[in-house]
């Protein structure tokens, strides 16, 4: 009997538990098979002022906001040509077909399609390029195109709001982002070049929205969206766009020459940095600006009295002329190196006039100067 004890009260245990849990959690004590009553709004809400302006800029612009497909070809490690694929955005800016995109975006290919917002694909030429200024031009012949309009890129204010339309990663055609003016400032693209006055703003934009366009909130092109600063190469929320007024300074010469007449003085610059020891070997006045080597006859320089150099000697492996003037300022801007007068006069157009300060010897100087166009001239000319 004493041994059955244990036993019995452990069958009592276990049939407790199972018959507690078994009706205790049942599904049948807690589940309903009725249906499902669901509370509706009676009507879609109303968008506020800000939601209403977003989607009537969209509505507006959309339109006019193109995916640009190119085709270059590439070569495999067997030198074999293959067909390599890109994308891009860009906008319609008059109803001849002109469209307005960056130059990295068309850079090497060679085809062009234009896919519309309204899925029609047509064949694109390329009108005018511009490296320096990341621009480009193309063009397709299409019916019943919608122009955006032009704003004015000057004035504008951090904390602006800003809309960007694109087709990122070439897939997600008329995707439109927000965000607002970040911040105004001189940045470097990849390839070296500068941009001035760029328009950073926190609007997502990723691979595909390049050359698309930055809007205001009055749905006018402010800028041309044109690269991102991200560890990952995805939006990182810091992007840049070419501003609108640069664009439309040398609209003209893109579409009527292809090309930017670029303007030029017309000298030989040395072609090695101007170093603290290198001015003290040729006794520079000071150790920074370019030294003029060479001036070519009957240029902008040789106009106004710039003089190169006169005297051959080697620097290292370079053989250079010294003697001549010393560039250190053009339009009130500091001239360093090159690079730097370069940059200035990207800024002008040929025609331009502009005040250089330079040194003859180690008197200070200053000219007035009628830029010339520059003709094809060796790129070790300025």
């Amino acid at each position: 009997m004493k041994t059955l004890r244990p036993f019995l009260i452990g069958v009592l245990l276990a049939g407790a538990f199972f018959y507690y849990t078994s009706h205790r959690f049942s599904p049948s004590s807690w589940i309903t098979r009725a249906p499902v009553q669901i509370t509706e709004a009676q009507a879609s809400p109303s968008l506020d002022s800000e939601e209403q302006n977003n989607v009537d800029v969209y509505k507006r612009v959309v339109p006019s906001v193109v995916n640009i497909t190119t085709t270059s070809v590439s070569y495999d490690f067997f030198f074999g040509p293959q067909a390599q694929q890109g994308a891009g955005s860009g906008f319609v800016i008059d109803k001849n077909g002109h469209i307005l995109t960056n130059y990295h975006v068309i850079d090497g290919a060679r085809k062009l399609e234009v896919i519309l917002e309204n899925k029609k694909h047509y064949p694109a030429s390329v009108i005018g390029a511009d490296k320096s200024h990341d621009l480009a031009v193309i063009q397709i012949k299409a019916p019943n195109l919608q122009p955006v309009t032009m704003g004015n890129s000057s004035g504008l204010q951090v904390g602006q709001k800003v809309l960007a339309i694109g087709n990122p990663f070439g897939i997600f055609n008329g995707t439109m982002t927000r965000g607002i003016v970040s911040s105004i400032r001189q940045v470097q693209e990849p390839d070296g070049t500068y941009i001035d006055e760029a328009i950073q703003t926190d609007a997502a934009i990723n691979p595909g929205n390049s050359g698309g366009p930055l809007l205001n909130s009055h749905g006018e092109v402010i800028g041309i969206n044109t690269m991102i600063a991200s560890a990952s190469g995805g939006s990182a929320g810091v992007g840049f766009a070419i501003p609108i007024n640069s664009a439309k300074s040398v609209l003209n010469d893109l579409v009527q020459y292809g090309r930017v007449k670029r303007p030029t003085l017309g000298i030989r610059p040395l072609p090695v940095p101007m170093t603290r020891e290198l001015a003290e070997q040729l006794d520079l006045p000071v150790d920074q600006g370019v030294l003029v080597m060479q001036v070519v006859p009957g240029s902008a320089a040789a106009k106004a009295g710039i003089q190169g150099g006169n005297q051959k000697v080697y620097y290292g492996n370079y053989e250079i002329l010294i003697g001549g003037d010393l560039i250190v300022e053009v339009d009130g801007q500091t001239v360093n190196n090159v690079q730097d007068l370069a940059h200035v006069m990207n800024n002008h157009r040929s025609g331009d006039t502009v005040n250089i300060v330079y040194y003859h010897g180690h008197k200070r100087q200053t000219a007035r100067v009628q830029l010339d166009e520059a003709k094809g001239t060796s790129g070790s000319r300025v």
